[in-house]
């Protein structure tokens, strides 16, 4: 799918295109294929982003590590301010302080939108926190040794190492 150059909705009918669509994501394991509806429409200085998916993601439970699936579903709207100063701040460094009232989405006026990195995003918000396969899961199920088990096999590379020990307790023996 390609992304929607911003320029052109302002000539769309009420500034606005709507797409309809199924994907997959490279990054992200799904059993379905992720079917979205996205709605853009151009504010002059903003962007009104309104859209809708589903799926089922594949997730590891974090207790016993089992895979399950889980439904995501959501409706998302999100504003993105449109700033010229968007296309200067390419060679931003990776690490910088951040007043929380600079914490909006902002995209050039002249740039591109792209609905299915938009949808990918959303998707990643809506998985949960916690990744647990069901609320009576016990978690990992270790295994109790018995007392009367053999003793553990020691793996014969370490062989030297328990001669040099032996040879050194003699010694030490000796010496008292």
């Amino acid at each position: 799918m390609q992304a929607i150059y911003i320029p052109h909705l302002l000539n769309a009918v009420d500034r606005t295109r709507s797409l309809i669509f199924e994907t997959t994501f490279r990054n992200l394991a799904t059993l379905t294929p992720v079917r979205a509806e996205v709605s853009v429409r151009h504010g002059t200085t903003f962007l009104d982003v309104q859209g809708s998916a589903q799926t089922i993601v594949t997730l590891t439970c974090d207790r016993c590590l089992c895979q399950y699936n889980h439904r995501v579903a959501f409706d998302a709207k999100e504003i993105i301010w449109l700033d010229e100063s968007v296309a200067s701040q390419q060679d931003i460094p990776l690490e910088q302080e951040v007043n929380p009232e600079e914490l909006v989405e902002s995209l050039s006026p002249y740039g591109y939108f792209d609905p299915e990195t938009w949808i990918y995003e959303q998707v990643c918000l809506e998985l949960p926190q916690r990744q647990i396969c069901n609320a009576s899961c016990p978690g990992l199920i270790v295994e109790s040794k018995a007392a009367n088990s053999s003793p553990p096999k020691v793996d014969d590379r370490w062989s030297a190492l328990e001669v040099l020990k032996q040879q050194l307790a003699k010694d030490e023996s000796h010496r008292n």
